[in-house]
């Protein structure tokens, strides 16, 4: 997806292994949309930064000296206001207690380094469009992180799920244990687009950004449980 100008989304890779950061430099270099403007270690993240103007962040969270946490706090200080890149966590782990810490302070999502390399380009799409990327395998993990490391208690959110319709609770029980639109769709015995616009809608009546804030607030509602 390139911008309004015609330009190509540009991609940081941040990665402390250099065997994966040329593997998704490949893949996305694949892509004539999408140019990977620099890939780098944690310490040289700052640096690629400031020097060029980023669209997209591939962001290891696990890396010594500076790991994604620590990056993608820099990130958040250091971008202007309105040019903040999206940024995505990338794991190796379906479990991984930082990806929580990582979405609570801005991430836009995560993403398993063993991704298909065709939905990683979709992704990297999906974020330059201001989209949350999730990647499905990991989100009941997440959850789970969310509701370790937070206060479970959230007297508002079985008021919100309760405006759900029938079919929206069903749809939010799916997005509950990280299923992706396709599933839901076979499961549910609906079109793909018309499962689309039952999580659009979710998302926007329980006012959250994202599925896993979904997520969240289902288990938090003591309505539903992330299975």
């Amino acid at each position: 997806m390139q911008d309004a100008g015609g330009e190509p989304v540009r991609v940081l890779v941040v990665d402390d292994e250099h065997l994966v950061r040329s593997g998704i430099t490949a893949i996305l270099s694949s892509a004539p949309d999408i140019t990977v403007v620099a890939a780098t270690d944690g310490i040289g993240a700052a640096e690629a930064l400031a020097r060029h103007p980023v669209d997209v962040v591939l962001l290891d969270i696990r890396m010594p000296v500076a790991d994604g946490l620590s990056v993608l706090a820099s990130v958040t200080e250091t971008a202007v206001a309105g040019a903040r890149p999206a940024v995505a966590m990338l794991t190796t782990f379906h479990a991984d207690e930082k990806v929580a810490a990582a979405l609570a302070a801005g991430a836009n999502g995560y993403l398993l380094k063993d991704t298909d390399p065709d939905l990683l380009i979709q992704h990297v799409r999906a974020l330059a469009s201001g989209a949350a990327v999730l990647s499905s395998g990991v989100t009941a993990s997440v959850v789970e992180g969310f509701l370790r490391s937070r206060s479970a208690v959230d007297p508002g959110a079985a008021h919100r799920i309760a405006q759900l319709s029938p079919r929206e609770r069903e749809v939010l029980q799916h997005l509950a244990r990280g299923a992706p639109n396709s599933e839901i769709a076979a499961e549910m015995h609906l079109s793909l687009p018309t499962v689309k616009e039952h999580v659009g809608s979710v998302l926007t009546k329980l006012r959250v950004a994202n599925r896993v804030q979904a997520a969240v607030l289902a288990v938090r509602s003591g309505h539903l449980e992330a299975r």
